[in-house]
């Protein structure tokens, strides 16, 4: 079986001037169980499209695989009740797939649910420390909208995030949504990882605010700036500046607010096709 990404379901709409009966179209979520070798890692609730890109990036950005050649196979299994993405990994995967073991079943709001300690909770990051990446203004300024554009199921629901891939003098290059705002990196990360597009060759783009998972999951797919239409959290940007990340938030309606690392973002105008 294959679930459906939305549905129309029946409602009253209620106003001062009365009520009325309506028609929405609105997200489905779905349990979705990562599984290593038989035994299930971590159930997230998801939108149930983009599970392998999910299940991929979901793999590399907790550090379960470094890189795809460590996985030896993989399938993804629907059932009543949910999805199952499996995997089988190389035989030394299995001693760092232990220590970041985490048993999740919870809320997309809540990245963290379930970690086994409050040190994997600030574990070390790796450094992306290349500076050579520059973006101009214009492109960062209207990042966001271009992102808004190409959300199919917000259009439809108004209730879905997006991650997409900006790339200097390209524009937004890959999008992926998700009801939650770390399943749709996590879909964003596997889907390049998979199609072999390098993150360090330019910048996330999220319709949400910038918690520590975000810049987590940024920091582990090597990409060097991050910019959300949101505020990000105080802890965000201590972990960001030590990444060596820049952070782009507030950005829409043609502003922005650069928060680390500025240099990375220049006020010369690139045109983006």
């Amino acid at each position: 079986m294959r679930f459906s990404l939305s549905r129309s379901l029946p409602g009253i709409s209620a106003h001062d001037e009365g009520r009325a009966e309506i028609t929405r179209t609105l997200p489905e979520e779905v349990p979705v169980a990562v599984v290593y070798d038989g035994t299930t890692h971590a159930v997230m609730m998801a939108s149930p499209g983009d599970i392998a890109d999910f299940a991929y990036g979901f793999a590399l950005t907790e550090g379960v695989i470094d890189s795809l050649d460590q996985i030896e196979g993989f399938e993804e299994q629907c059932h009543e009740a949910g999805i199952e993405a499996r995997f089988w990994l190389r035989e030394d995967r299995q001693e760092a797939l232990a220590a970041r073991r985490r048993f999740m079943a919870g809320p997309v709001g809540c990245g963290l649910c379930g970690i086994d300690s409050l040190e994997q909770a600030n574990r070390a990051l790796p450094h992306v420390g290349d500076m050579s990446l520059r973006l101009a203004h214009r492109e960062v300024a209207r990042a966001t909208d271009d992102l808004r554009a190409a959300q199919p199921l917000h259009a439809k629901t108004g209730a879905t995030h997006a991650a997409g891939f900006l790339v200097p003098g390209q524009g937004i290059i890959a999008v992926r949504e998700d009801i939650g705002r770390h399943n749709a990196l996590d879909k964003l990360i596997g889907a390049m990882a998979r199609q072999g597009i390098s993150a360090a060759d330019g910048a996330f783009v999220l319709t949400s605010r910038l918690s520590l998972e975000l810049v987590q999951k940024c920091a582990m797919a090597g990409c060097p700036v991050l910019i959300a239409v949101s505020a990000p959290t105080a802890h965000a940007l201590r972990l960001a500046e030590g990444a060596g990340i820049t952070v782009v938030a507030f950005a829409r309606e043609g502003g922005f607010d650069i928060y680390s690392h500025p240099e990375r973002i220049t006020s010369e105008v690139t045109d983006v096709a």
